[in-house]
């Protein structure tokens, strides 16, 4: 496809090169098998965890219908990108389509920004059973219930709109080479010719609303649980209370941390070699660490899986 500009004409290109991590083939393989045993891992772990949720009827609770569906968020978020990587690896072709990559940015930003608001809902969901008790039952409904999680998704599945269709717009017209493993703004715009400036502004803008937004709430639902529980004549009481919280403020911590390094910031000054790790962080193991961090710290969870297990097991 020709595009003329007001000087010079350029070819716009139609695929991209993925960089990958190492032109090493001993490397390659290594990472290979890594992410290959943690794909399988995490996809085992999450659908385990949902699968309980589901056919338990004594854990139809918010808190695990939340952990629930953030369980099948994870499944699909590692698998925006890592079944690519490991089938780029395996056949030795890195090329990606301009399409197939814009809907990989497009569905990795879905997620993303849903993620941000599931956490969000938890701290919500955690600060109504710990300052409210006595309405917890009546707060946390489950039409309300059903109301949150629609929200999350849909807030989620907005998100990406602008900063795709911004990117769409945007020309590439060569090198094709993306310095990264999957189709992640940050290295796309290093491709675009002509003025990215906008598009750097709107992909902050958005990204800073989203993790801002969604840690206000997560913030200031833990500031109330902490100002309770610091309230409570019972020290038993109080180690109780803040253990239903850890593991949430543990996934949290890890999630926006890495989150936040990446993307609220100006996208084309971010140091991509920096962003592969990062993002290794929050899109392949936060997934696999999540169900892990969750079970070890929910009672109700572990004991439940066990029993799931050992039924298996003796059939």
């Amino acid at each position: 496809m020709q595009i003329y500009g007001a000087d010079m004409q350029k070819t716009r290109v139609s695929t991209f090169l993925l960089a990958g991590f190492s032109s090493c083939s001993n490397c390659q393989r290594i990472i290979f098998s890594s992410f290959l045993l943690v794909y399988v891992f995490t996809v085992f772990e999450n659908m385990a965890i949902l699968a309980v949720v589901l056919r338990n009827p004594k854990l139809w609770k918010p808190m695990y219908i939340f952990l629930g569906n953030l369980s099948f968020l994870e499944v699909w978020y590692i698998s925006a990108t890592l079944p690519n990587v490991l089938a780029n690896i395996m056949t030795g072709n890195f090329e990606i389509s301009y399409v197939s990559c814009i809907s990989q940015l497009f569905i990795f930003t879905f997620l993303g920004a849903t993620e941000c608001y599931l956490l969000a809902t938890m701290a919500y969901d955690r600060y109504v059973a710990i300052c409210n008790p006595l309405r917890y039952t009546i707060t946390m409904q489950d039409k309300y219930v059903l109301f949150l999680l629609i929200v999350s998704w849909l807030a989620g599945l907005f998100t990406p709109i602008l900063p795709i269709g911004f990117m769409t717009q945007m020309n590439f017209c060569g090198p094709n080479k993306v310095d990264h493993y999957f189709c992640d703004a940050s290295p796309l715009l290093k491709l675009a010719c002509g003025n990215i400036k906008p598009k750097e502004i709107v992909d902050f803008t958005v990204s800073a609303f989203v993790l801002i937004s969604s840690m206000l709430v997560i913030f200031i639902s833990y500031f109330c649980i902490t100002w309770t529980v610091l309230k409570m004549p019972s020290s038993k009481g109080r180690y109780k209370a803040f253990s239903t919280c850890t593991s949430h403020l543990a996934v949290v911590c890890i999630y926006y941390g890495s989150m936040s390094f990446t993307y609220i910031r100006v996208r084309s000054a971010s140091p991509i070699s920096s962003n592969k790790l990062v993002s290794v962080l929050y899109s392949v193991i936060t997934p696999m660490l999540n169900p892990i961090i969750y079970t070890l710290r929910n009672k109700d969870v572990k004991q439940t899986l066990l029993k799931t297990f050992k039924k298996a097991k003796d059939v």
